[in-house]
Order: structure tokens, then C-alpha cells, then sequence
């Protein structure tokens, strides 16, 4: 049983996940641990499952080495398992939106003060709970769900680079041409949709959201690179925040401000209605542009998708 395992993904951050592998060795010798109690490994993405599945099954902490959705890989194949209970989970954070590193606060001090003080601080972390949700009974999310605007420009963004229409695999770029995605798909909306929820309270309520220009279900508080369209997300709550987008100004004021919560049903008309719920129930086009964590989810998950608690895992964090 090894102490620790680190999962690389070794295209995640244009490569720094090649570099990270080489000086793993040098890190932890420094640290004093023996090269018997860690090992290192790039993902596969042939049988990338089964290989996290392995590793969980062989440590007693799984340190996750890429972007928002190598860690998202991580949480799904532990819904499979009885490991939860036991292995704890960190990061090293190399994506583009990089948002659960961010409110893990994992993400400024290796921006800040590089690999060697993120890797001595992050394993000696403590660990925190932390809330794993089921799409449909098959997917884990850690972060957030949407379909609309912003999973239409993650969509055509993920074609964009599959494509080589990207030329430079840096975080910078990548942003870059995020911001460009931004504006030749602003004014697209929902084709159709309908959003249906239980409340904290046990209250069911069901809106149309036809013509809005997105949904978003968060389970923490940043949302495309270190937003907050939420109001004061938990993620140990045992509840999601919901905001349903109507227009474009309101959207980009969430982004920019924050979010309101609702209170004895008061609007306010240039806010956003920030909603916790229990569980949700989305019906959509079997078109419609949806993401999972970053990463597009659009035509794997039919018309329905619903949302429902799935468990609780321990999570590696730095004090703010």
C-alpha cells in the first residue's frame, strides 16, 4: 500500500505534466519519503478507468496531476468502489479553468510560489469533506453542471482544438481562444427547457427555461475560470445552488458580482435567483449543448438529466 499515488495527465497545461513527472523523485526524496512509499504514472486514456480504479485500490491518497477534468475521472471511478470511505483526494492543478483548485486554494500558491511548494504544502494538507453529486447515476460532479451558453463555448472549443484550430497548447492561449468562442457564440439560448427542483425545504417547483441563455448547477463557488455566479455555495452541504439565466447583461453581471440569494420569494430585477436545492430534474432538446466540469457533455445523457447526491469524499486543502 503505497502512502501516495500521483496520476499525471501528460497533455494537461501544455506539457507540464511531463515535466512535473520528472522531478517527482527529487521532491519527494527531499521530503524524506522512500521511493516505496510513492509512485508516479501517466494517465491512459485507453483504460483510464480501470487504471484509477487500481490506484485507489493501492493508496492511501490518490493525488490527481491535470485540469478540472482529470480530477473529475478520479470521482466517477470512486462512485464505482468502496473508497470514499478511505482515500483521500488531492490535486496539482494544470487545466485552464483550474476551479476546484481554485476554492481548494490549491491554485494561487502553485501559480504564486511553483511545484516544489505546492507539492510540500498539498501532503501535508489536511483533508476537508466534500460533496460528489450523480448525473444520471453515471457521472460524478464535483464542480458544476450547465447547458447553454457557456457549455455551447465549451463545446466549440473542445472542437476547435481537436481540430488543431488551436495553434499553442498554453493556459494563456487557450483562454485566449476561449475569449474569442465568447463572442461568436453570444447570442445563442436555450432552445427549450424545463427546470424542476427540490428545494432545502422539501419544496418542488418546476420553470420554464426556454429562451434563457444558460442554467448552471453549482457545488462550489467558482464557475469559468474563478467566477462566482452563486451566492454562497457549501461543498458539504448536501445541497447544490441553482441560477437559471435569462439574459445576457445578468449573466455577465453574475460573473462580474456575484449572485443574491432569494428570500420570502423578493426579485430583484437585475439580479440573478440563486436557489439551494436537494436534487433537480432537467428536460432539454436532445440537442442542447451541456458540459459536466469543463468537459461537454452534449449527446451523452438523452433529454432528462437529472442531479442527486452520491456521497462525500475527503478532499486535500490549503487553509485560505
Amino acid at each position: 500500500m503505497y502512502k501516495f499515488v500521483f496520476l499525471i495527465n501528460p497533455i494537461s497545461g501544455g506539457g507540464q505534466g511531463k515535466v512535473i513527472f520528472q522531478f517527482l523523485p527529487e521532491i519527494m526524496k527531499s521530503m524524506d519519503f522512500a521511493d516505496s512509499e510513492w509512485k508516479a504514472e501517466f494517465t491512459r486514456a485507453a483504460d483510464m478507468p480501470e487504471q484509477i480504479r487500481g490506484a485507489l485500490a493501492s493508496t492511501e491518497t490518490l493525488i490527481a496531476v491535470g485540469g478540472d477534468g482529470t480530477v473529475s475521472a478520479v470521482l466517477s471511478a470512486m462512485l464505482s468502489g468502496d473508497y470514499a470511505g478511505h482515500v483521500k483526494i488531492g490535486l496539482i492543478p494544470l487545466g485552464t479553468g483550474n476551479d476546484l483548485a481554485r476554492v481548494l486554494h490549491l491554485y494561487k500558491p502553485f501559480v504564486d510560489r511553483g511545484l516544489l511548494f505546492l507539492v510540500r504544502r498539498l501532503l501535508r494538507a489536511k483533508a476537508r469533506p466534500f460533496d460528489i453529486w450523480k448525473v444520471n447515476g453515471k457521472f460524478a460532479m464535483a464542480n458544476y453542471f450547465s447547458g447553454g451558453i457557456d457549455a455551447r463555448i465549451a463545446h466549440d472549443f473542445n472542437q476547435d482544438r481537436a481540430n488543431g484550430v488551436i495553434a499553442s497548447s498554453s493556459v494563456v492561449a487557450n483562454k485566449m481562444h476561449y475569449v474569442r468562442r465568447f463572442f461568436a457564440d453570444r447570442n445563442y439560448v436555450l432552445k427549450c427547457g424545463t427546470l424542476g427542483f427540490c428545494d432545502c425545504d422539501g419544496v418542488c417547483e418546476s420553470i420554464d427555461v426556454s429562451g434563457h441563455r444558460t442554467v448552471i448547477v453549482g457545488n462550489i463557488p467558482s464557475f469559468a475560470s474563478g467566477a462566482n455566479p452563486f451566492y454562497k455555495s457549501n461543498m458539504a452541504d448536501g445541497l447544490l445552488e441553482v441560477v437559471d439565466v435569462p439574459d445576457m447583461s445578468r449573466f455577465l453581471m453574475a460573473i462580474a458580482i456575484g449572485n443574491i440569494p432569494v428570500i420570502g420569494g423578493i426579485y430583484k430585477k437585475y439580479f440573478l435567483k440563486s436557489r439551494k436545492v436537494r436534487s433537480l430534474k432537467l428536460v432539454m432538446a436532445g440537442d442542447e449543448f451541456l458540459q459536466l466540469d469543463g468537459e461537454d457533455l452534449s449527446g451523452k445523457v438523452g433529454t432528462e438529466i437529472t442531479i442527486e447526491y452520491a456521497c462525500q469524499v475527503q478532499m486535500l486543502a490549503l487553509e485560505d
